[in-house]
């Protein structure tokens, strides 16, 4: 069977641009599927759409080489596959000009940004790719690989790789340079060029403070959507079957797809508007919506339906308790607490995500959505925790979410339960803070530790108490005990 390259697209749609036509003006770190289905796709739509051919991108992986391996004897190509009742057909995109394994050769990333002809870079390398401290949103300089980093390697992580090359590029007038963090972060662009500004501070890198202090460079926040799970090799091998040619790295994912950016560019970038792309003033209002309802719900939906034996996320949510417990999330927890964006309603909105969840087609598994929890629940649920209790309330429901993340760090399982182990890059630490402790106490220790949970709840007693309720309560009953806190 013929794999997928230029010119052989079997019976999918053809990339358009040529791919050839394109030369390289934006950079990726995080060459996985989310980018391939999300950003990638905006930019490919974007030169279609304006004839701006300078934006093809120079694509990176941070950790494992396995996407750039299969993606480069491709030619960079792959598919992008819709799963709906009225999804579009399989399309080539073929907008990645170069791929690269960063892991390997750390120095070419840095070249690559440095290059006067680049003026965006783009992120999507997971909450844990920023090396930083989830709580006060500063850059762990204890983490081993920014130590490193910080004693003279070939820069590796992220901070560090942006604050040499904007080093490099200031030192030789290469130009604006705008940087674009796609990850589910609050306030994202600034907590990047925050990160980026520790690491030069530690590094005495000048010349990036000084890049940072002036209009060359800039750090707008962003809001990304689109679910993306995980290509299996049964994808693979359905697309061969339906298209013709083999393609070892299609992605798999939903028709909805939203962008929402901070209009603070620094320099020359694509028009995605024209693909669909907000820009607007002030990302938060957006940012707040998703992360804390449909960020969050997933969350829950990850947490609880593991414990309950649901495998996917699609599975889970057909579950009316736990879709029930999603529906007074956003209506008790969230929705008072909200800056609402303009126009939106946030019932509708709420009642959407449940709706895109529930999608067979989509099998987003629990036990992924339920990684890197440590990372994920300050935005996702401690923040409504924590804006609720400024208003002087209880935020039951995110309490509840904390209390199932809780349980999962002590006792994580697949949906078969199965013991697994603890994916998060703080496992170990978590690990040594519950051993030997009874679930309460052990609930009560994650719970009190403010490097967990922030210096405010851990004082907040009312949250503590109700959370290591909910988890005993989860702990000892199961089902039943969550069937009675969502039915009375």
């Amino acid at each position: 069977m013929t794999g997928l390259r230029y010119g052989t697209y079997g019976r999918a749609t053809p990339p358009d641009p040529d791919p050839r036509s394109l030369t390289i003006g934006q950079v990726h770190l995080g060459l996985g599927a989310f980018h391939r289905a999300h950003q990638a796709v905006y930019t490919e739509d974007a030169i279609r759409n304006t004839g701006d051919s300078r934006w093809g991108i120079a694509a990176f992986t941070q950790r494992s080489g396995a996407a750039a391996a299969r993606l480069a004897p491709q030619d960079g190509l792959y598919t992008v596959v819709e799963r709906c009742a009225d999804a579009t057909p399989p399309r080539t995109v073929g907008v990645l000009r170069e791929v690269g394994n960063a892991a390997a050769d750390p120095g070419s990333v840095i070249d690559r940004i440095a290059d006067p002809t680049v003026h965006i870079v783009t992120l999507t390398v997971t909450e844990k790719g920023y090396r930083h401290d989830p709580v006060r949103g500063i850059l762990r300089v204890d983490d081993p690989e920014v130590r490193a980093d910080l004693a003279g390697r070939t820069p590796r992580t992220v901070p560090a790789a942006l604050a040499h090359a904007i080093a490099r590029r200031a030192a030789a007038g290469a130009g604006p340079l705008t940087v674009v963090s796609c990850d589910n972060l609050p306030d994202n662009g600034r907590l990047l060029e925050g990160l980026v500004r520790d690491f030069a501070a530690e590094a005495g890198l000048d010349a990036t403070t000084d890049a940072l202090a002036s209009a060359m460079v800039t750090f707008p926040s962003t809001v990304v959507d689109r679910i993306v799970p995980v290509t299996t090799d049964a994808d693979i091998a359905d697309l061969q079957r339906r298209i013709g040619v083999r393609d070892a790295a299609p992605v798999i994912c939903e028709p909805f797809r939203q962008w929402v950016i901070e209009d603070r560019f620094a320099g020359p970038a694509p028009d995605w508007s024209t693909a669909g792309a907000q820009f607007v003033d002030d990302a938060a209002p957006w940012e707040q919506l998703k992360l804390r309802m449909l960020n969050a719900a997933h969350s829950i939906l990850a947490y609880l339906g593991l414990r309950l034996g649901y495998r996917s996320i699609a599975a889970a949510v057909t579950d009316p308790v736990l879709a029930d417990a999603c529906r007074r999330l956003f209506a008790h927890d969230v929705q008072p607490s909200l800056v609402v964006p303009p126009g939106m309603d946030v019932a509708g909105y709420g009642e959407s995500v449940l709706a895109r969840f529930d999608n067979s087609a989509l099998p987003h598994t629990t036990i992924q959505v339920a990684a890197d929890g440590s990372q994920k629940i300050g935005p996702r649920l401690l923040a409504t925790v924590a804006a609720r209790a400024a208003q002087g309330a209880a935020a039951p429901w995110a309490t509840l979410g904390v209390a199932a993340w809780a349980l999962h760090v002590i006792d994580p399982v697949d949906a078969a339960g199965h013991s697994v182990e603890l994916a998060d890059p703080r496992a170990g630490e978590l690990r040594d803070l519950v051993a030997g402790a009874t679930v309460p106490v052990a609930v009560r220790r994650l719970v009190t530790d403010p490097t967990v949970v922030g210096s405010a709840l851990a004082d907040d007693s009312r949250f503590v108490d109700r959370a290591v309720e909910l988890a005993d309560g989860l702990h000892q009953h199961g089902y039943a005990a969550l069937h009675h806190e969502v039915r009375t």
